[in-house]
């Protein structure tokens, strides 16, 4: 099998509105976040697959001898996707040597990267190569960033395998797939993403795979087909959380509440609603001040939303009050109790403005970005279009 060098990325998410009163049945809008993972898939003769993290430092070599047997134990085909092989899954485990006991990062990825590539090319010669992985995105702070990682395993592999074709053209710099390969590459992902997080909602690699931003109610995930570039800031207060208590805390208080809580959990599936018709109109009509004015108020309003639902924080208040005494607009995205928060900027917002906002928010502890929402899902790079960043990194393995 003639395996070709390639470069891809995918793109983290952000939850723009509608987090936790989508596990009560309401629109939640998710968007694509401008700060990417990059994988860089290599051919190699060694005999041997290798995979390097360096983000989560971990480097790990396999003799193509010791993969092959636990080939005849994946039933899957590349062409038909079935759902996790159970017994692969346990001797992958046995092989990585976590039968037991929580998984760490490492090898959870691990465990991901072994049973795409197992599943994907078991069903004929496995090859030689060496996958490496930079992300531009923090891990573990609900910005998608496992998701990112396993939908560009899944298109990289899924390309090396022949399963999908090489969209990349000689004159392109940067190229995606057609619907039909990006729905093959999407169903692997979250294949990737069962291992990882067990139960996942499909929404994060569903957002690395088609980019811009997505509608998700009831378990169904629309695509919107156009929407806005949109500037921001991404701040992390390094507060840890969990989600599980945070959506629990919010069942705990409907519960208590029956009377004043759904009312609240009504109005943000309004915002969101609403949020999608002005996004909606600044794709087809002329972005005014207005369209940006009614983008702050829905943010300010889902925030105290959540505040009342019992999932803000006083590092989120911090948040929220250091960029309102710059006329900058903030509400916290993901599961809240600490966690990330976006900023929304206008086109206008001058950059001495961001840059100070950045550094009062840097002086709080918190770690912050400029970036943007609603960019382009998955696609396969030429080696001139990866910043020269990401290059270095990965062109050292």
């Amino acid at each position: 099998m003639q395996v070709k060098d390639c470069f891809v990325s995918a793109p983290g998410k952000a939850i723009l509105h509608g987090e936790h009163a989508v596990v009560h049945g309401k629109v939640a809008l998710a968007v694509s976040l401008n700060l990417r993972t990059y994988l860089r898939l290599k051919a190699t003769a060694t005999g041997k697959v290798c995979m390097n993290l360096p983000n989560i430092d971990t480097f790990l070599c396999w003799d193509l001898s010791e993969l092959k047997q636990l080939v005849p134990y994946s039933c899957a085909k590349r062409e038909e996707l079935k759902c996790l092989d159970p017994e692969l899954l346990r001797r992958l485990r046995e092989f990585v040597g976590v039968t037991n006991g929580k998984l760490d990062t490492c090898n959870m990825a691990t465990l991901a990267f072994l049973h795409i590539y197992l599943s994907v090319f078991g069903s004929g010669e496995l090859p030689s190569l060496t996958v490496s992985v930079w992300s531009e995105l923090p891990t573990g702070a609900g910005l998608g960033s496992s998701a990112a990682y396993t939908v560009c395993l899944a298109a990289a592999l899924l390309c090396a395998s022949g399963a999908i074709p090489i969209p990349l053209k000689e004159w392109d710099h940067t190229a995606r797939w057609c619907q039909e390969d990006l729905e093959l590459i999407n169903s692997w992902a979250f294949q990737g993403e069962m291992i990882i997080h067990g139960n996942p909602s499909g929404v994060d690699n569903a957002v690395g795979t088609w980019g811009g931003m997505l509608r998700f109610l009831a378990g169904k995930i629309i695509p919107l087909s156009r929407v806005p570039l949109l500037r921001i800031l991404l701040t992390n207060t390094k507060v840890p959380r969990s989600t599980k208590v945070l959506v629990a805390r919010v069942k705990d208080r409907i519960n208590k509440f029956p009377s004043v809580l759904p009312p609240v959990l009504d109005s943000v599936d309004a915002i969101s609603c609403t949020c999608e018709k002005v996004l909606s109109e600044m794709t087809s009509e002329p972005i005014t001040g207005e369209h940006y004015n009614i983008l702050e108020e829905l943010i300010d309003i889902n925030q105290h939303h959540l505040n009342v639902m019992g999932v803000g924080h006083p590092a989120l208040d911090t948040l929220c009050r250091v960029t309102l005494t710059r006329g900058l607009h903030s509400k916290l995205t993901g599961a809240g109790g600490g966690g990330c928060g976006i900023t929304l900027l206008r086109p206008e917002t001058d950059s001495s403005v961001v840059q100070s906002t950045v550094q009062d928010l840097t002086d709080c502890g918190f770690d912050c970005w400029e970036t943007s929402i609603g960019g382009p899902g998955v696609q396969q790079h030429s080696r001139l279009s990866v910043k020269d960043e990401v290059l270095d990194v990965l062109n050292q393995y």
